[in-house]
């Protein structure tokens, strides 16, 4: 079969790897109908995050299962599916919390060892608590494809954040980042009842689906002028509620600066700046809050499911560019450039 691998930085490349197997009795292999890239693969793309030359990348998908173990129960051959970017048992302790990201049997797509989501087929472990059916009838509907593919991470990551920033309705909430996951942040933020959703962007092809998401203002400043400009739109006080999903010491200084004392920041970027930008000292004497980090994607994915399916939200417009799996070079190229936001692969 054929899959994207990673040789190093900007050498991102399409070859033939071993065919997708079961190998043991919880296992499935999904053929990948819908695959993405996510901004999180730019960082190894760039050659900030280290990957082994020939390595399988890509952590998000959605397919048909081709074939399953004998001790998989949940799916069976035929069945349309989502995998969340971590693949989890369903039965352990942190799984039975809801933090399946934490299950010492889990994993993500792509670690050495296991298929990466940008190929032709994955094998999955622990299928019964990893892969999540969807309605058969989806699988002719591109739109509502594209939609449930955000599930997988995007989607799911912007509720995270919004969960653990305590959006409630009628709060005025910020989210700090343009990109896919930080737009499924106001989806998610609108979705929970926010009032005021103040957006932290400066691309207008961006900010405008923000707002078509849910925002209500736009601030495209940095640093202490976005501070400022926060400010002003809500009396002086700050967001009840921000969402953080960039990863920057200067982005999560301007989080914690924007919240409204005895709020709280939900954190998703992914950090690469270590723990740059947290003055425990400053959120201390504000009550300020912080929680977040990496979403248990496969706890909300039935809840979100339902509501794609309902209309009630609808994030595919996130994708703005569709390649084949021949062109996921070009993709990456992209996405890297800022000239597409978030890339959908096609098979």
């Amino acid at each position: 079969m054929r899959a994207t691998v990673i040789h190093g930085p900007n050498d991102i490349r399409v070859e033939e790897v071993p065919d997708a197997a079961v190998r043991q009795p919880t296992d499935a292999v999904v053929r990948v109908v819908n695959a993405c890239i996510c901004g999180s693969d730019l960082w190894a793309y760039r050659g900030v995050a280290s990957r082994q030359p020939g390595q399988r990348i890509g952590h998000e998908f959605l397919g048909v299962v081709e074939a399953t173990g004998a001790e998989v129960i949940s799916v069976r051959t035929g069945d349309l599916v989502v995998a969340p970017f971590v693949w989890s048992d369903g039965v352990c302790d942190f799984c039975r919390e809801g933090l399946h990201t934490s299950c010492p049997h889990g994993g993500f797509w792509g670690s050495e060892g296991s298929d990466g989501g940008q190929g032709e087929a994955v094998r999955v472990p622990y299928a019964d608590g990893t892969l999540v059916k969807l309605p058969a009838e989806a699988a002719g509907d591109e739109r509502l494809l594209t939609a449930m593919l955000a599930l997988s991470d995007v989607m799911s990551t912007g509720h995270h954040a919004a969960l653990a920033a305590r959006v409630r309705p009628g709060a005025t909430v910020a989210v700090v980042g343009d990109g896919a996951v930080g737009l499924c942040g106001v989806l998610a933020a609108r979705r929970l009842g926010a009032e005021q959703i103040i957006a932290l962007g400066r691309h207008t092809a961006r900010t405008d689906i923000a707002r078509s998401f849910g925002a209500t203002d736009v601030v495209a400043e940095r640093g202490d002028a976005a501070v400022a400009a926060v400010k002003e739109l809500t009396k002086g006080q700050g967001a009840h509620a921000v969402l953080e999903a960039v990863g920057t010491g200067e982005s999560m200084r301007t989080a914690i600066s924007i919240t409204r004392d005895g709020g709280a920041v939900g954190y998703v970027g992914v950090p690469h700046g270590g723990s740059a930008g947290v003055d425990i000292g400053q959120m201390f004497g504000r009550n300020v809050a912080l929680g977040g980090g990496v979403a248990p994607a496969r706890a909300y994915i039935p809840e979100l499911l339902a509501d794609v399916l309902d209309g009630t939200i609808d994030p595919s417009p996130v994708f703005d560019r569709t390649v084949t799996l021949d062109e996921v070079p070009d993709g990456y190229r992209a996405m890297d450039e800022r000239t597409a936001l978030k890339v959908r692969i096609t098979f």
